[in-house]
């Protein structure tokens, strides 16, 4: 009952990561036809496509506020009803500024999604299987980009308003994320730390850990009192330095890395190294597919070896294929499929850890009372730099060359190699409140 109790609510809540990868990814298939449509200059088409990552930066910046003030739940139905209408108005939107303003919606819901999410997932889950349940988001995350582009790709064929259908269909798993919500319950911790509800706390720890509920409920108690927080207490204390370069630190090398230079502009990239549109688009399909297979299959092995033994080898596995694409563009020798083979190489390392590790680590390293705080400072630092890399990657690949741009790439991977041997702490099978306790006091 427990196990299937707390992996029901994790599924649900996870549904919010799909969500957000669909609606990050959908706007690769629509972008040509809505720039046709509305007849864009490059500028108005540059925001058209960069509107929903701005939204999406303000929401991971705002996503706290929220999460510590109405609680988890209250904040994923915004997160919900955010997607829902961003999907409808974008659909139906009959100017341009009009689908500016949903688009920018849908990229607040990614945002808060980001946030609150893992945070819900690490709250409610067992020590022992809370990696593989907060890692359920990040595979959604992929699973969301994946249909997406299986959606785009069936929808291509309805005709000249396909754009709108790629962007409305949606709508059907945002309604059913939003039905779904009301059948989960508040995050005990949240429940103990900002309202007091101990004995409503107490019900829902009981279900999730009904042999050592008692313990459990006077660990996060203890946590507050350990701590001498309270209900407003800054991030920024001094005593949460510790947990703030970590999560800082993991974020800024997750972007680094050039995930998302490789997702939004990989056939631009497999152009620059000599394949045809066809081939392009088939090996873009081929990125998608790995990423879902290896994220499965680091979720279901983070709680066995543990975060840092997969940012470990993902680190080692990175280095080598981004300094394999690098020498490939310094040689010029684009025969066969090299790039493609080493870009997926990289897909899967990267899948296999930073992908799999990042919200995971970053909901597990922070106290209960700035748990919120902290996830949001790691997310907005996430998109921030998903979006300098996003927007100077094509500026710097034409002025610059691939050589050049994945040797910068794998030269940051060496840096994350070295952080995480030296300074990354392991957090696999420890309750939240034994993780402060270890980090806190560093």
């Amino acid at each position: 009952m427990r196990n299937n109790s707390v992996l029901a609510w994790s599924v649900v809540v996870a549904l919010g990561g799909f969500l957000f990868g669909f609606d990050t990814a959908v706007i690769s298939g629509a972008e040509k036809s809505i720039q046709q449509f509305w007849h864009l200059s490059v500028f108005e088409h540059g925001l058209t496509i960069s509107i929903a990552l701005i939204g999406t930066v303000i929401g991971s910046l705002l996503g706290s506020r929220p999460s510590d003030r109405f609680g988890r739940k209250n904040t994923l139905y915004f997160v919900a009803i955010a997607y829902l209408l961003a999907s409808l108005g974008t659909a139906l939107a009959d100017n341009w500024y009009v689908f500016l303003v949903f688009r920018f919606l849908g990229g607040l819901g990614v945002g808060a999604s980001s946030v609150t999410a893992p945070i819900y997932i690490s709250e409610i889950s067992p020590a022992n299987r809370r990696g593989r349940l907060v890692g359920l988001f990040q595979f959604n995350i992929v699973l969301g980009i994946l249909i997406s582009y299986l959606s785009n790709f069936l929808l291509s064929q309805v005709g000249g308003a396909s754009w709108r259908w790629m962007l409305g269909v949606q709508a059907f798993p945002a309604f059913i994320f939003l039905i779904l919500i009301w059948f989960i319950p508040e995050s005990p911790r949240w429940l103990i730390l900002k309202k007091g509800a101990t004995e409503k706390a107490l019900r829902i720890l009981k279900i999730i850990n009904p042999l050592n509920c008692d313990e459990e409920l006077v660990s996060i108690q203890n946590s507050t009192l350990d701590n001498g927080s309270h209900k407003g207490e800054s991030l920024f204390s001094g005593k949460y330095n510790y947990p703030i370069i970590l999560a800082v630190l993991i974020a800024f090398f997750n972007q680094v890395s050039g995930i998302n230079a490789i997702i939004y502009y990989a056939p631009r990239i497999f152009e620059m190294a000599g394949l045809g549109a066809h081939s392009s688009l088939l090996s873009t399909v081929g990125i998608g597919l790995i990423n879902f297979i290896f994220t499965l299959l680091a979720i279901n092995i983070i709680d066995k070896v543990g975060r840092k033994v997969l940012m470990l080898i993902g680190s080692v596995g990175l280095i080598c294929s981004l300094f394999l694409v690098a020498f490939t563009f310094y040689s010029k020798n684009f025969s066969g499929y090299a790039i493609p083979i080493y870009m997926m190489m990289f897909i899967a390392f990267f899948a296999f850890s930073q992908g799999a590790v990042i919200w995971v680590f970053i909901s597990e390293i922070f106290p209960n009372q700035v748990r919120a705080k902290g996830q949001t400072l790691g997310s907005s630092t996430h998109w921030i730099m998903a979006a300098i890399i996003a927007f100077s990657f094509p500026y710097f690949a034409e002025t610059l060359g691939g050589a050049v741009v994945f040797t910068f790439f794998g030269s940051m991977m060496v840096l994350q190699l070295i952080f995480v041997w030296r300074f990354m702490p392991e957090t696999k099978g420890k309750s939240l409140e034994q993780i402060e306790t270890n980090i806190v006091m560093h």
